[in-house]
């Protein structure tokens, strides 16, 4: 068994019914409890960490499954297998090859996917199936999640329509990385998929949870926006230990979800938000700010924030700010939502001395979005005190540096240039959340404030 790929495949996805996915995945182990005599095949054993429940509503991966692209577990998790696989389609289509997924590549996916199943075929048309490896583009790149090496990975893929339970159907396999190996065994992880109507997913709760070991820690890596609603939703939230969102993601209405993902905190669920992993640089660099002793004192004087953003989302811009009053002790007055070109929001807060405080909030069209939407660009701490010495400026690039000096006053301000993360994936700030299970008070705090801005009108 020998491989260059990032994770060596110890079983290639099989389709099985679904009482009989606990004895196909008993009988992979089986087969490879013991090295072989020779010395050619590794022993194998599964890992004994944690289970990662998928909720991945987009079709992308298994399209490119299907075609030849991308031959890694179909888990639903992205990462440099599938971002090398979607530029491999994009090139074979002549598309510009971004290695992102756009609504084009998808329609010809799904069209590529009827012609070879047969499915209104027209003339002229041939099923073209990649010859594409992996180990071409990607060897060398070990997935961030594989390399926490789960225990089990149990992916669900909702598919449109509706039917009875057996439509719902399930596939195993098992893979494991390079770098969890001694001299004759492996760690690997197990993964299930299971694909189905919402209602047969709603309906097979059951099964699902069954297959959540109650004996190791459980995370729901729930992708795009939640339905807080959903039974589905509601249901597996509470089989698991935590669960985990991007607020990045949040689509029909960023504000009240962040606010609902609030209620469930206040609920007593674990939760934790990628989109606050993304604040680091920015925190960090506020706390820097106010490092020296003379510094310091000067912060009870801030009173006045201003703070731009990546318009689509404000849930980055609202987690910051909830992380800001926290650490300040400010209390939510009110909030006044002027709208205009700039979505402007301006929020009044009163600090632990009486003091009054305003924050605005606002969105800066960015015609060159980031990978995330709703980024941080710049923001501004100050005070109405000539005297104060609370001047701050951080921005992300040196436009948003220009824009805050130009309202007067730079010259006395302790400025910065903020460098993201450098990786401001999913996959990647995902890794870091599964490294532990421990509640993150800090975050819980931030995002109180944040909801109570939310609600209040």
């Amino acid at each position: 068994m020998v491989s260059t790929a990032p994770v060596i495949p110890l079983q290639a996805p099989k389709a099985v019914s679904l009482p009989q996915i606990q004895a196909e995945l008993d009988a992979i182990w089986n087969l490879y409890s013991q090295p072989s005599a020779d010395g050619t095949t590794l022993g194998a054993t599964k890992a004994t960490t944690f289970t990662l429940l998928v909720y991945e509503p987009e079709e992308t991966q298994h399209l490119l499954a299907e075609l030849g692209y991308y031959n890694g577990p179909v888990d639903g998790i992205e990462g440099p297998r599938m971002n090398a696989a979607i530029q491999a389609a994009q090139a074979a289509y002549a598309m510009k090859t971004t290695g992102k997924v756009t609504p084009a590549l998808l329609d010809r996916l799904r069209r590529e996917v009827f012609i070879c199943r047969g499915v209104d075929v027209k003339e002229g048309d041939v099923c073209n199936v990649s010859p594409y490896s992996l180990d071409r583009d990607g060897s060398g790149l070990a997935d961030a999640v594989a390399a926490q090496n789960p225990c089990r990975i149990i992916s669900l893929f909702p598919s449109g329509g509706s039917g009875p339970d057996e439509n719902l159907t399930a596939k195993v396999s098992a893979y494991c990385p390079i770098q969890k190996r001694t001299a004759s065994t492996m760690v690997c992880c197990e993964y299930i998929m299971l694909k189905g109507t919402e209602s047969d997913l709603s309906r097979s709760t059951t099964l699902i949870e069954s297959l959540i070991k109650p004996e190791l820690p459980s995370f729901l890596w729930w992708k795009g926006e939640p339905d807080f609603d959903q039974d589905l939703f509601k249901q597996l939230v509470k089989a698991c230990t935590v669960l985990i969102v991007d607020s990045s993601r949040f689509v029909s209405d960023p504000e009240d979800n962040l606010a609902k993902l609030d209620n469930l905190r206040a609920a007593g669920i674990q939760v934790a938000d990628l989109n606050w992993r993304r604040l680091a640089p920015w925190q960090e660099l506020t706390a820097e700010a106010f490092d020296a002793p003379e510094r310091l004192q000067s912060l009870l004087d801030v009173d006045r924030v201003t703070l731009h953003h990546e318009k689509g989302n404000r849930t980055q811009a609202l987690l910051y700010l909830g992380w800001l009053a926290s650490r300040l002790n400010w209390q939510v007055n009110r909030v006044i939502h002027e709208g205009g070109e700039l979505e402007t929001q301006r929020i009044f807060f009163t600090g632990s001395t009486g003091q009054a405080i305003e924050a605005d909030l606002l969105s800066i069209d960015d015609r060159n979005p980031g990978l995330v939407i709703g980024d941080l660009l710049d923001l501004r701490l100050t005070s109405t005190n000539p005297e104060a010495n609370c001047c701050m400026i951080l921005c992300s690039e040196t436009t948003g540096c220009m824009r805050m000096e130009a309202q007067g006053g730079a010259e006395s301000c302790w400025v910065n240039q903020v460098t993201p993360i450098a990786e401001e994936q999913a996959e990647t700030l995902l890794s870091e959340q599964l490294r532990t299970t421990m509640r993150d008070l800090l975050f819980e705090e931030s995002l109180e404030i944040a909801a109570q801005i939310v609600k209040t009108r």
